[in-house]
């Protein structure tokens, strides 16, 4: 594969679109003249068209409106279209989609790994063994989010240009570290390209500590333990590790300002060891014991509610229509 940057790509996808937006403006003027001259109001009648009023979503003036500049249209654009990619790359890590053919993949309930590989057996990019990955605020899993999305523009658009292509996607997505964007932002985004009726769900304590996202088409009644056994309780074993090293730092023979630092990351951690503790007896363990069965046919508005505090809560799923 010939390596490519992304920064080119999104230029030409830009290029593009204006050309778009000019063929079709140029296509209602004619046409606007064409009924003025039927009706005899070419004198009268503007036969032009402003460029904010062709209703194409390519068409940065229609999609943010009319007076800003080129720059800001292009970094709005860019950021959209980064956001478009991630929403992407996340269904090809769970089988949805795949670089190798176009169209849905895995859409079907009960869908598996196996589906997907006798459809293709060599692909490009494998999806999720397990339809489980973490969404965590630090390099805790070597398969969370961040990493397969920096596997995933490896395997996209080469590996040479791979640094190259995450600094870019970082920089248009407004943010210092894209791990900020997957925490902080991407669920919130997803809900609201899916209208309140997201296809993939994030299991996330109350706080937010530990976060993991499965896709509802691979969900099985097993999948729920895969999460509490696989990443939960690993994820909680890790921390526990942290907060015993940072422990004997703080009783160490740093300075005092080194054992402070320590102290108040023992503290830290306590904290986030209590709400996982918490998540996991109160939540997820009696979830996980119940082996909840869903059908999708009833849609996200019936089955989201089977989890309760599992989930990551979405303000007016219950009033939204389907």
């Amino acid at each position: 594969m010939n390596p490519r940057a992304l920064s080119d790509k999104v230029l030409e996808h830009q290029r593009a679109a204006l050309i778009a937006v000019d063929t079709l403006r140029e296509l209602e003027i004619d046409l606007n003249k064409a009924v003025a001259d039927v009706y005899g109001l070419s004198d009268e009648v503007s036969s032009e068209v402003p460029v904010s009023r062709i209703s194409l979503i390519r068409n940065n003036a229609f999609r943010y409106g009319a007076n800003k500049t080129q720059e800001e249209y292009a970094r709005l654009a860019t950021a959209d279209l980064m956001r478009d990619l991630i929403s992407y790359a996340v269904g090809c890590m769970f089988g949805r989609y795949s670089l190798d053919e176009m169209g849905l993949i895995l859409a079907n309930q009960g869908d598996t790994l196996q589906n997907y590989l006798a459809r293709m057996p060599d692909p490009s990019f494998l999806p999720d063994r397990d339809n489980v990955i973490p969404v965590i605020d630090g390099d805790w899993f070597e398969d969370d989010i961040v990493a397969r999305f920096r596997q995933f523009l490896r395997f996209a658009f080469g590996e040479q240009r791979s640094e190259e292509n995450l600094r870019f996607a970082t920089e248009a997505l407004g943010v210092k570290d894209l791990r900020d964007y997957f925490v902080k932002s991407f669920y919130k985004d997803h809900v609201q390209r899916y209208k309140k009726r997201p296809i993939y769900w994030l299991f996330s304590s109350p706080k937010g500590s530990f976060n993991a996202l499965i896709y509802m088409h691979r969900y099985t009644p097993s999948t729920v333990s895969t999460v509490l056994n696989e990443y939960l309780r690993e994820f909680k074993a890790k921390l526990e590790a942290s907060r015993q090293h940072h422990e004997r730092l703080a009783a160490g023979t740093g300075t005092p300002r080194q054992q402070a630092s320590a102290q108040k990351e023992v503290d830290r951690l306590r904290n986030v060891l209590l709400e996982l503790d918490e998540y996991e007896h109160d939540v997820l363990y009696p979830l996980a014991t119940r082996q909840v069965q869903i059908d999708l046919d009833d849609g996200v508005k019936a089955n989201y509610p089977k989890f309760g505090a599992a989930l990551k809560k979405i303000i007016g799923l219950e009033t939204s229509d389907e």
